[in-house]
Order: C-alpha cells, then structure tokens, then sequence
C-alpha cells in the first residue's frame, strides 16, 4: 500500500464529515493509529488533524481524542435557525427590542413622511453624514464622557462598519493587532479579512493581563489594541481608572493605536472615563444604536482623531457611504428628542432584572456575569465538551454561544456565552431552567 499524500487525507476527511458519513461526535483515530493507517509520519497526520480543526471540522479534546465538531449555536459562523422543534428560544444573539418601539417608529415615519426635508431623504448623504447630524451624534456622546467636535464624528451603517473602515484604513495588511484571548467575534473576522496579525492578550477575571501586554508591545511591533473596557464582551467586565490609565500609557509608550469599542457601554450607568477621554489623540471609539435603539436600525458612529478623519472618510466612500439618509434621520431624531436615552434607561433596568433571573436559575453553577449586562460566561465541567453541549441543547430547542465564538488565539476554555437579551423576559427563568436541566443530564 502507498503511503497517503497529506492533502490527500484531509480532503478524504473532509468530504465524509460534510456529507454526513462521519456523523458530528465521530471520534477519529488517535494521530499514531491515523499514521500507521495512512502509512504517513506522525508529524504528517497531527498536521491533518490540525488542518481540519483550522476548517472548523473536529476538535480536538487533551486527553480524550479528536471528534467530529457538532455545528449547532453560534461558534463563530451564522448558526442554523431551523430545530427539529416547535419553539426556539435563542441565548446566541441579544436582540433587546421594548413593547413601544414598533408604534414609535411608525409615529416617526408619519412625522418624517409629512417633513418639509422629506425629499432630501432620497437624495445620498455625503460619506460619514451631514454636519448637523454629526453634531447630534457628539453632543449624545457627552453623555458618554466625550466631548469632541462634530467633524471628528462619522456616521456608519452600525458598529461593524465602523470597525471595518478603521481597520481597513489605518492598519496595513501584515500588521499586528492586540485583542484580548476572548473577544468580540466581529474583530477576528475583520482581522482575517484585511490580513492583520491577531496577538491575543490573556484575560483575568478584571481585565486583560496588562503585564502580558507591556510584554507583547516590547517584542512585536503592535500597530494597535482592541479594546472593550467597559461591559466586555463576552466576559462583562468594566475596567477601573488605574487599569484604564495604564492601557493608556502603554499605548502611548509603544505608540499604538486603540480602538475603542463601547457598543454595551451605555449599560453602565456611571463607568470610569473611556479612553477616548483620556487619549483622544489616539483613539478611535465606535459604537452604534444596535443594543441601546435596535439591531436593525444599522447606525453607528466613529470618533476619530482629526488627522484620521479624511483617512477614515476615503475608507467610508469604498464601503458604503455610511448610513442610509432614512436610517439617519430616524437615529439622529431619537437621539436629539431623548428617545434613546429613554430606551438606554429601559435596557439597564431590563438588563438588571434579566441578570437577576439569571442568578436565581444559575445558582451554584461557575458563571460569571455582570449585574447589569445581557451577558452570562457559563463554566462546563471537565467533561462537558461545548460543541457537544450547544448540540444537545439545540436539540432542545435552546441556541448558545460557544467560547469557540470568542477565541482569538489557541485558548478554547469550556464555556458557554449566554446572551440573555433576546427571549421574553417572562420566559427567561424557564429557559435557563431547562438549560440547567440538559448539562445535568449529560453523563460524565
């Protein structure tokens, strides 16, 4: 028998996981019993096996083996909506919505229907919004602890856009991007897309490892950090005014960029300074209107240092422009007659109370959540693997977040992100009951 070609197996295993012959939870050979079987190094087969993980196909498990990946909740990629059962109740995605928010817009339609500047609506806002929509975009932002001109704002189709444009116009391709091991899963997307070198920073149970940091920025050369000070997702923290000022002289000191990202921000009700406030000369902040408003509203916002501005602006035109006329108008009016910072009220109350379901529904299990957050990070037990888990679940009728979602880097802790935003809050204790219920039932 011939030895196999490495590119040979991978493709041989790959075509049999995606057509179903090796069902999701397969356990596959040990990398020693694959390379007497393909008649290939050792090396060779482990570089299989490593290939395949890269494609989102097995895990791999210390100890226990490599197993055919089960692709059920949100592991990075848009998870499937439709279960074998009649009613889902969604943990992967916070999508807070109020019970007045659908007669509010179309009162707002009506309103911007009958407006004398109704036609302008039609006509294609200039990249990064009109003046006096930015000016209404940084004097909410005062609210935030911002204080920056108009023209250092610009307008986006929704936090993501804004990341996009950022990165897309003030890194290059080959740069190094700091981010904390767990974050964000928008951020490594991006990165993979503009071909930046992700350096995951470890986490603690207060921040990101500061230390790890200073040691990364000394040996590489970081073009900038990603950072979620305040309300992290998906770990909740709120960073305090030393840690703050300390990220901040890093950054000075190594002469890095940061990118602000305070898209749950506006939960906390008295957070320490973002630090936009504290360098603004070299922060770049972004946010949006999809958990505070709506996630279909897509506005966002950026605030930019002046000499990036028109570098930002460039990047704006090769996307999309920014927001939509429409969709501005309706945003900046919210935000000009207190309608968001009504619904932001109404979020931390609801986000308090959901936390608070939770708490009574999760106790004695390892979680850790802050009080007022639509996030929960849910520790598994040693043998509860978090594909297998989100499988059963789905099997439920109950989608999650892996931590697949969030690594940047290598670490894969066993954990579930729980988003707690999206069922009726009336439902909420039934579900995470019923939660509990299938981790309990999985044998060790």
């Amino acid at each position: 028998m011939r030895p196999s070609s490495y590119k040979a197996v991978v493709d041989e295993f790959a075509a049999s996981i995606r057509s179903g012959r090796l069902p999701a939870g397969t356990r596959l050979p040990t990398h020693r019993a694959l390379a007497r079987e393909r008649r290939v190094a050792l090396a060779t087969a482990t570089r299989v096996y490593a290939e395949l993980a890269a494609m989102g196909l097995v895990v791999g498990e210390p100890g226990r083996g490599t197993f055919v990946r089960v692709r059920s909740g949100y592991d990075g990629l848009e998870p499937s909506r439709s279960l074998p059962v009649p009613r889902v109740a969604d943990l992967s995605f916070n999508q807070p919505l109020g019970e007045d928010q659908s007669d509010r817009l179309r009162r707002a339609l009506r309103a911007l229907s009958v407006s004398g500047g109704a036609e302008a609506l039609l006509r294609q806002d200039p990249p990064g919004g009109r003046p006096h929509e930015r000016a209404v975009v940084a004097t909410y932002l005062l609210g935030r602890g911002i204080d920056t001109a108009p023209a250092n704002v610009l307008l986006t189709s929704g936090t993501q856009q804004g990341l996009d444009c950022v990165l897309r116009s003030l890194t290059r391709p080959g740069d190094v991007l700091a981010v904390d091991a767990l974050s964000y899963p928008g951020v490594r997307l991006l990165a993979s897309a503009h071909g930046l070198d992700l350096a995951p920073t470890p986490v603690t149970a207060t921040g990101p490892d500061l230390d790890a940091l200073d040691r990364l920025c000394r040996t590489r050369p970081v073009r900038a950090i990603y950072a979620m000070p305040t309300l992290h997702n998906p770990l909740g923290w709120v960073l305090d005014q030393e840690r703050r000022d300390r990220l901040v002289a890093l950054a000075r000191a190594h002469d890095c960029l940061i990118i602000e990202d305070g898209t749950y921000a506006f939960l906390d009700p008295s957070p320490p300074p973002p630090l936009q406030a504290l360098s603004p000369e070299r922060t770049c902040y972004v946010a949006g209107l999809s958990k505070n408003a709506a996630p279909g509203l897509r506005f966002g916002f950026a605030v930019l240092p002046g000499r990036h501005v028109e570098t930002v602006i460039r990047s704006l035109r090769l996307a999309a422009w920014g927001a939509p006329g429409l969709i501005t108008a309706l945003a900046t009016g919210w935000l000009a007659d207190g309608t968001v910072a009504g619904w932001e009220e109404d979020r931390r109350r609801d986000a308090a109370a959901r936390q608070n379901i939770a708490r009574a529904a999760l106790a004695g299990m390892p979680f850790t959540a802050h009080p007022v957050s639509y996030m929960v990070w849910l520790g598994l037990e040693p043998h509860q693997r978090p594909d297998h888990v989100a499988a059963q679940l789905a099997r439920a009728g109950i989608l999650v977040s892996t931590a697949d979602a969030f690594a940047t880097g290598p670490y894969r802790p066993r954990a579930l992100r729980l988003a707690l935003a999206t069922p009726p809050r009336n439902e909420l204790g039934t579900v995470l009951r019923n939660l509990r219920d299938v981790l309990d039932a999985i044998p060790p």
